[in-house]
């Protein structure tokens, strides 16, 4: 099995060398993972207005590792047109993410975009992630437990496209996960998103400046203020037990299956009854 493995932390991160690592034990493992932080890209591409940085780093640990300096469903963009232009790798995991990417963090993230992008060319993809931002977090739980999980998946691959799956961890040790639970993307939504910019917020969980290359502090024109993006979430009263970021925090492990192909059919069937759909003009 040829597998291709990014994220969105940028390729210094633990939680890609640990995946790279798990997935050794399935197959040929191959790394093409952001030069510095890109959370929050979702499924951006980094167009051709600049040069993009590339560096093949060689074998690692049994892995082929490689960083661009580009967005993660970039990464997997260059993977395609390159290493992979011949023969297609067979699966895509984008991970370890350090922070939950269960409910509305999935709109945002960027190791779920690339997982979108691998979907989007017909490659199955699978997003893993914990819910701590520390960059030394315990992944002993995601070493153990992922392998049951990926392999279960793979095994029984959808018929239908545009699927693509969500895996998340609570942070906890794994004596004291409860077990794994197939659920649904949780409602909520951010709030009391922005701040005067402080780097103190920063410190406190553990993130550097280094992570995020030359862009993370900028010098301020005449006139500007610096702000940063924050927030705290608020949880929907309607989610029940099965939302996904419920069971994280209940202490199950999160499955679900997301879908790049965003119509919905039932709604379109709605706006048809509405009367949307008819002619202007009778045609000859």
């Amino acid at each position: 099995m040829k597998i291709l493995i990014t994220n969105d932390d940028g390729y210094q991160a633990n939680g890609v060398k640990t995946l790279a690592k798990i997935m050794r034990q399935f197959g040929e493992v191959t790394v093409i993972a952001p030069k510095t932080h890109q959370s929050g890209m979702s499924s951006a591409v980094s167009l051709g207005v600049r040069q993009l940085a590339h560096k093949d780093l060689g074998m690692i640990d049994g892995a082929h590792w490689h960083y661009l300096d580009a967005t993660p469903a970039s990464c997997i963009k260059f993977g395609l047109n390159t290493c992979f232009l011949k023969q297609r790798p067979d699966v895509v995991v984008s991970g370890i993410n350090h922070g939950s990417n269960a409910s509305v963090a999935a709109c945002y993230s960027g190791t779920l975009g690339a997982a979108e992008e691998a979907t989007l060319n017909g490659i199955p993809a699978i997003g893993v992630s914990i819910d701590t931002h520390q960059p030394e977090a315990d992944l002993s739980a995601v070493t153990h437990r992922f392998p049951e999980i990926f392999s279960q998946l793979m095994s029984h691959l959808p018929t239908r496209r545009g699927i693509y799956y969500n895996v998340n961890f609570p942070a906890l040790p794994e004596e004291e996960i409860k077990g794994i639970r197939a659920g649904h993307e949780g409602f909520g939504r951010w709030v009391k998103e922005f701040i005067p910019w402080d780097p103190a917020i920063l410190e406190q969980h553990g993130i550097k400046y280094e992570m995020f290359g030359k862009f993370a502090e900028k010098p301020l024109e005449e006139g500007e203020e610096a702000w940063m993006m924050t927030g705290e979430f608020e949880d929907d009263p309607t989610n029940t037990a099965e939302a996904d970021h419920v069971l994280v925090r209940n202490g199950y492990i999160s499955v679900v299956a997301h879908n790049v192909f965003n119509t919905d059919t039932e709604e379109v069937r709605r706006i048809r009854s509405l009367g949307i759909g008819r002619d202007f003009r009778q045609t000859k």
